[in-house]
């Protein structure tokens, strides 16, 4: 098998040029591509066979880049990205003005850290966050091996780095922020018990700071 590294920069290579790359990550292998050519996008939706309506998630390297895809970062927001990031955890936030064409018709952005070194290591390439939804046909099954992106999408896509078997196994958490109160809108590898806990600390350590003035 070609070391890691070497595919990881095809992989970067493919992107830049507009390819759709598939990818381990911690939670199930991903379907990237670079997020402001809407080529590539339109091409992860012919890939996946996903319904236009439904938008496509966003890997970043770090808030830096949040701070690009988001109209507004709140407390809650970076709370939880301190506790869940990188994690499975994927965050919808209030789109930036800057993305009024990704995702059309969309008001909000989805994202996620991933803690895993390879979809990082293509972000880091390509200068900018990239497309990071399952590697799978919509309404699937998600992929954990290189092995069974290809059964499922086969040629579809230009490359499939292959990082061996996904630790997580399973879809990351999508939690809406866009409100005062976390809301779950897929359960994932990060449970709700945990997402519950954390924003009982969160409303805690608010508190705490309210009362004294902080």
């Amino acid at each position: 098998m070609v070391a890691l590294q070497e595919q990881i920069k095809k992989g970067v290579k493919i992107l830049k040029a507009g390819g759709v790359v598939a990818f381990p990550t911690d939670t199930t292998y991903g379907l990237g591509a670079d997020f402001s050519d809407a080529k590539s996008v339109e091409r992860i939706y012919e890939v996946k066979k996903r319904p236009k309506y439904l938008p496509l998630p966003l890997l970043v390297n770090d808030m830096t880049q949040v701070r690009m895809l988001a109209a507004a970062i709140s407390q809650l927001t970076l709370f939880l990205a301190r506790r869940f990031w990188p994690g499975g955890l994927t965050l919808i936030l209030p789109k930036a003005v800057s993305l009024s064409l990704y995702p059309v018709g969309q008001s909000t952005v989805a994202v996620r850290v991933p803690a895993h070194a390879v979809p990082l290591a293509l972000i880091r390439g390509l200068g900018k966050p990239i497309i990071g939804t399952s590697a799978n046909i919509s309404g699937n099954l998600s992929a954990s091996t290189a092995g069974g992106v290809e059964q499922q999408l086969g040629d579809r896509v230009d490359f499939i780095i292959d990082g061996g078997k996904c630790p997580g196994g399973n879809k990351s958490t999508i939690v809406d922020v866009t409100g005062e109160t976390p809301v779950i809108l897929r359960q994932g590898i990060i449970s709700q018990y945990e997402i519950e806990q954390a924003f009982e600390e969160y409303r805690k350590v608010n508190n705490y700071a309210h009362c004294y003035g902080l």
